[in-house]
């Protein structure tokens, strides 16, 4: 078979069905005007004929004629031997060249069915004109035509049969590139998901846990002789737990914040702040500078999140005197500033570190710390830097831009 016939479609099916149809029609025409006494022998038409028919009706029959090219070009050369009969004895014959064209182009291919095609219409063109007597133009017109229109049909179908399995295999090609990109963006997304809460659980429940962890030491170093301290201790860790369990309840429900539901951030700032002071002795103290204005939501657990990671790294690792955080409405803007008088570290060195992590006072953190804080503000199109050196504090800047802008002169402090 050769290489460039298209596959079996319903179409092509469709159409195999009418040229058997026009086959057997127009054999038994030239019978039936054979008979009638218009062209040719009766006898010889008849036998000329059936002998066509039983050849054509066996090629279907032969498995090799649809899979093989040498036996398809010999099944049409024995057709066409027993229609050169047919043309014999009835210039009617020449009407079978149409569906032979039709045959032959679908076969041989294109070189082969076209070389095919020539001969056909020269033999249709030779036989009507030795029936007619006269040779000229007309014989010739209606085998040229058919021929034309053969040759132009059914490369036509060939090119649209090509373009359609082309564009068949771009749509398969194109659904299997969105499952892949949909299976892409689910492991993406469960990538994100996983670093949120690390985020979250680092900047959260870590953070709280060491602070209970310090209060229940310092309430064991208070026993048995300073009770009353190691009470207030106790009192402490016990409320840092209950905040604790209202953040990982806030987990499950993927809700605000607990400090953020009914607070706006400035207020959450300085619960924090407050909490820390009393729970870590270290002094904290809140400036929020310009006008106070609504955030989006996301702005305000980031910055709340980074604040409170930086004061757990500030009490935990920066040894410092007091710290201060300030929180900056501007022009479209949003600034959150932790600073504190710690030992300070070396920012270089802790990027270059896989536990790298840190807040306003060291890079001893848990990995989480610095990383945390940066994706966070880059996550909102923010920026996120840390100023620090050994012995000379930490200072930590995020930039956040706000949607819709915000702006103020106003300044206070708490």
């Amino acid at each position: 078979m050769a290489t460039d016939r298209p596959r079996t479609t319903p179409v092509a099916r469709v159409l195999r069905v009418c040229l058997h149809l026009l086959v057997a029609g127009l054999l038994a025409l030239a019978v039936l005007r054979a008979l009638a006494g218009r062209d040719g022998d009766p006898a010889a038409v008849a036998a000329a004929a059936t002998a066509m028919a039983a050849v054509y009706a066996a090629g279907p029959l032969i498995g090799a004629v649809g899979r093989s090219g040498r036996a398809a070009a010999l099944w049409l050369a024995l057709l066409g031997v027993t229609w050169v009969g047919v043309l014999v004895a009835t210039p009617d014959g020449v009407w079978l060249a149409f569906p032979l064209y039709f045959l032959e182009l679908h076969l041989l291919g294109r070189r082969a069915g076209v070389a095919a095609v020539g001969l056909t219409a020269v033999a249709a063109i030779v036989a009507y004109s030795a029936h007619q007597h006269t040779v000229g133009v007309a014989p010739a017109i209606g085998p040229l035509l058919g021929a034309a229109f053969a040759v132009a049909t059914v490369f036509g179908y060939q090119a649209l049969y090509r373009e359609s399995e082309e564009r068949r295999r771009l749509i398969d090609e194109l659904t299997a590139a969105r499952a892949d990109l949909a299976t892409a963006h689910h492991a993406a997304g469960v990538l994100a998901e996983r670093e949120r809460l690390a985020r979250e659980i680092h900047d959260t429940l870590a953070q709280s846990l060491t602070s209970i962890q310090l209060l229940l030491r310092a309430a064991q170093r208070a026993l048995p002789d300073r009770t009353q301290a190691a009470g207030e201790y106790v009192e402490q860790a016990r409320q840092a737990a209950q905040d604790n369990l209202d953040e990982a309840r806030r987990f499950v429900r993927a809700l605000t914040p607990p400090a953020l539901e009914s607070d706006t951030l400035p207020v959450a700032l300085e619960r924090l702040c407050a909490t820390t002071s009393v729970r870590s002795g270290l002094p904290v103290r809140l400036h929020v500078l310009g006008e106070r204005v609504p955030l989006p939501v996301p702005h305000e657990v980031a910055l709340l999140r980074i604040a409170q990671s930086a004061l757990g790294n500030t009490v935990r690792h920066a040894g410092a005197g007091h710290a201060e955080v300030t929180l900056s409405f501007m022009a479209g803007e949003v600034a959150l500033d932790v600073v504190d008088d710690g030992a300070g570290f070396d920012p270089e060195a802790v990027r270059t570190r896989t536990a790298a992590g840190g807040g306003a006072g060291d890079g001893g953190d848990s990995g989480y710390g610095l990383p945390s804080m940066r994706a966070r503000a880059r996550a909102l199109g923010g920026s996120f830097a840390v100023e620090s050196a050994p012995g000379e504090g930490t200072a930590l800047a995020v930039l956040l831009p706000v949607p819709g802008g915000a702006g103020g002169t106003k300044e206070g402090s708490s």
